[in-house]
C-alpha cells in the first residue's frame, strides 16, 4: 500500500520573503545600474565538501542569474592554504553540476594574488595600511579595547619596506601582519584596523610555495568581486557587519561602481550541524564513514542516500530566502524528496524482515507472472510482471499467532489480500522450538480472486506485500535515521561537546532482506519506493553485484508511521 502523499507548498509568508533579493536585483537592473547587467557569484572555500546550506546559496545565486538573463561565476575563495585541498575543489564542482547548474566562468581568489598585493602596496603608500608587529592575542585585545597599535604611526616608507620583506619571506609565520588603517574607535569591530595579510608558510594547492603572505577573506573578497565585475554580492547574514569594510576597501582602491552586497539568512536545519568545522570533526574522528556518509548533510552524502537534485531545488524554493535567522524542520527537506519521488519513483515489493508462507492448495512448481503497477501517480510508467508461486515471503510483522479482533493482517482463520495476487486465509503456523517465534505460516488461496479482487465482492481489510521465495533476490538494507538525537544538537551547556548528542541508532543494517527480481537491474541513480517502507536506492559505494546493499533515503509520511503503530493494520 502506498502511504498518502500530501504536497507541502511554501507558506505565503515564505513566498513573500523569498522575493526581497529578486526585487532588489530587478530594481537595480531597471534603474540601469551596472549597465543593466546582472552578474552574481558562488564563492565557496575549498576546505570541505558542500552541504545543504550551500545548496540554498547555489540555488539563489545561479537561479537568480538564470531568471533575469544574467550570469553567475564559480569562484573559489582559496586564501587559506593550510585547510584547502584539490579534493574539495573537484567535489564542489561536481556538486554544483549535480544540483543542475553551470557557471559562466571559473575563478580562484588566487588568480588575483599579484593584483591584491599591488593594491596593498598602494594603500601603504597612501598611508591607509601599516605593518603591525603585535602578536595574535595582543592584536585581538587591542581591537576589542579600541586601543591603537604602537606601530600604527609608522611612516609609509618603513611600512612599504617591511611589507616587501614580509613578501620575501624574511620573517617568521605570524611575526607581522598588514593592517588597514581605518578607525580604532569605530563601533563596528570590523573597521578597527582589520588584518589584510598574514605570514603563513604553507603550500598552496595552486600556487605552491610562491607566496608566504596570504590575504584575509575581507581583503580578498570585495576586490575579487570588483575584478570580475560582480554586480550583486549575495551572502549570508554574518557578513552584514562586514559590509562597511567591504565598501571601504573598494573605495580605497578606487572602484567607481561597487557591487551591491545583499545579505540573507543562512540555513539552519534540525537534527544536524552545518558548520564545516564540525562536519570535518565528524569525518576526522571517524564518527561517520566520510564526507559522503548517507547520514551527513553534505550534498555528496544526500546524493548517496538517494536525494535528487530536483528535491533539493524544491526544498530551497519552499523555504525561501529570509532576512532573519531561523531553523527549518528536517521534515521540510524530507517532504520535498517524498513529493518529488512520489511522482516518478517506481514501486517495488521488498520484504525487510521475512517470514516464509506456504500456500497449501497452490500447485507445486507452478509459477504465475502477475501484473503490477509501476507508479499509480504516473500512468505512463506502465506495469511490470512479478512472479508468484507456492512459497512466498511476507513481513514478519504482518502475522500474529495471537492477535486482537481489530488486527487486519494475517492471523489464524483470517483472510487477507496479497497485493496484485490472491486472497489467502491462514490455516496454521509453525513456531521455533527455542524462541517461540513463527518460522512458517500456512495459508490457502482462492483462485477466483486473481489480481486481488473477489467476484462476490467480499471485503478484506488487510493487504500485504510479498516476494516469491523461488525468485527472491537477497540484499542488505541500510536504514539511516537522524545523525543527532536532539533537534538542536549544538545547544549544549558549557563544557559539553555537541558530539555527545550523536544518535547511537542513526544507522541500522538489515540482512537477508528479500527483493522482487526486477531489482536485479537497479542502478545507484535510480530511486524506488519499497511499498510501505519508503524510498530507497542502491548504495553507490558499498553495493556489489554479489552482495546488494540498498539504503533508505526517506521513510513514508508520518501519517503512515502513526497508522503502523496502531493495533490494527492500515487498510
Amino acid at each position: 500500500m502506498t502511504a498518502p502523499q500530501e504536497s507541502s507548498p511554501a507558506a505565503p509568508e515564505e513566498a513573500r520573503r523569498a522575493d526581497f533579493i529578486r526585487e532588489r536585483v530587478r530594481a537595480d537592473r531597471e534603474a540601469g545600474k551596472h549597465g543593466g547587467a546582472v552578474l552574481t557569484r558562488f564563492p565557496p572555500e575549498p576546505n570541505g565538501y558542500l552541504h545543504i546550506g550551500h545548496a540554498k546559496s547555489i540555488c539563489l545565486n545561479f537561479g537568480l542569474a538564470r531568471e533575469v538573463g544574467g550570469r553567475c561565476n564559480l569562484r573559489f575563495d582559496d586564501t587559506n592554504p593550510s585547510t584547502e585541498d584539490e579534493e574539495y575543489v573537484h567535489s564542489i564542482q561536481a556538486d554544483v553540476r549535480w544540483l543542475g547548474f553551470e557557471w559562466d566562468a571559473l575563478y580562484y581568489a588566487s588568480d588575483y594574488f599579484a593584483q591584491l598585493y599591488a593594491w596593498a602596496e598602494e594603500l601603504v603608500t597612501k598611508g591607509q595600511a601599516y605593518v603591525c608587529d603585535l602578536g595574535g592575542e595582543e592584536l585581538r585585545e587591542g581591537r576589542g579595547a579600541g586601543k591603537n597599535s604602537p606601530y600604527r604611526e609608522r611612516g609609509a616608507a618603513e611600512n612599504l619596506e617591511l611589507l616587501r620583506r614580509m613578501r620575501a619571506g624574511e620573517f617568521a609565520d605570524g611575526a607581522r601582519t598588514l593592517r588597514a588603517k581605518i578607525d580604532m574607535a569605530a563601533p563596528n569591530m570590523n573597521l578597527r584596523d582589520p588584518v589584510m595579510y598574514r605570514i603563513l608558510r604553507a603550500p598552496h594547492h595552486r600556487t605552491g610555495n610562491t607566496w608566504c603572505l596570504y590575504p584575509t577573506y575581507d581583503w580578498a573578497h570585495g576586490e575579487s568581486d570588483a575584478l570580475e565585475g560582480i554586480t550583486h554580492s549575495i551572502c549570508t547574514l554574518e557578513f552584514e557587519n562586514h559590509r562597511p569594510l567591504y565598501e571601504w576597501f573598494l573605495r580605497a582602491i578606487g572602484v567607481a561602481q561597487q557591487p551591491q552586497q545583499i545579505e540573507f539568512a543562512r540555513l539552519n536545519l534540525t537534527y544536524t550541524v552545518l558548520s564545516k568545522r564540525k562536519l570535518l570533526r565528524l569525518v576526522k574522528e571517524g564518527r561517520v564513514s566520510g564526507w559522503d556518509d548517507p547520514r551527513m548533510p553534505t550534498l555528496s552524502g544526500l546524493r548517496r542516500r538517494g536525494y535528487t537534485p530536483e528535491a533539493l531545488r524544491l526544498f530551497c524554493e519552499r523555504i525561501g530566502v529570509a532576512k532573519f535567522n531561523s531553523t527549518v524542520d528536517m521534515v521540510q527537506l524530507e517532504n520535498a524528496l517524498r513529493d518529488d519521488l512520489n511522482k516518478r519513483a517506481p514501486r517495488v515489493m521488498v520484504v525487510l524482515n521475512p517470514l516464509r508462507v506456504v500456500i497449501e492448495n497452490y500447485p507445486a512448481g507452478e509459477v504465475e507472472w502477475l501484473e503490477a503497477v509501476n507508479n499509480p501517480e504516473d500512468p505512463a510508467a506502465g506495469t511490470r510482471k512479478v512472479p508468484f508461486g507456492r512459497e512466498l515471503f511476507i513481513e514478519r510483522e504482518d502475522f500474529r499467532s495471537e492477535a486482537p479482533k481489530n488486527y487486519w493482517r494475517l492471523k489464524p482463520g483470517q483472510e487477507v489480500r496479497l497485493r496484485y495476487g490472491y486472497y489467502v486465509t491462514c490455516t496454521g503456523f509453525e513456531l521455533d522450538a527455542a524462541t517461540g517465534e513463527p518460522v512458517l505460516v500456512r495459508v490457502r488461496y482462492d483462485p477466483a480472486t486473481r489480481g486481488g479482487d473477489s467476484p462476490d465482492k467480499r471485503k478484506v481489510k488487510g493487504t500485504l506485500h510479498w516476494v516469491s521465495a523461488a525468485h527472491a533476490l537477497e540484499a542488505d538494507v541500510r536504514l539511516c535515521e537522524h545523525l543527532f538525537r536532539t533537534a538542536h544538537p549544538e545547544d549544549v551547556p558549557a563544557g559539553v561537546d555537541f558530539l555527545d548528542n550523536l544518535n547511537p541508532d542513526s544507522l541500522r543494517v538489515l540482512t537477508g532482506c528479500k527483493l522482487e527480481p526486477s531489482l536485479a537491474t537497479a542502478t545507484a541513480e535510480q530511486r524506488y519506493q519499497f511499498e510501505r517502507h519508503g524510498y530507497f536506492c542502491l548504495d553507490a559505494r558499498d553495493s556489489r553485484p554479489e552482495h546488494l546493499l540498498f539504503q533508505r533515503a526517506v521513510a513514508l509520511r508520518d501519517t503512515w508511521a502513526k497508522l503502523e503503530h496502531k493495533e490494527g493494520a492500515p487498510k
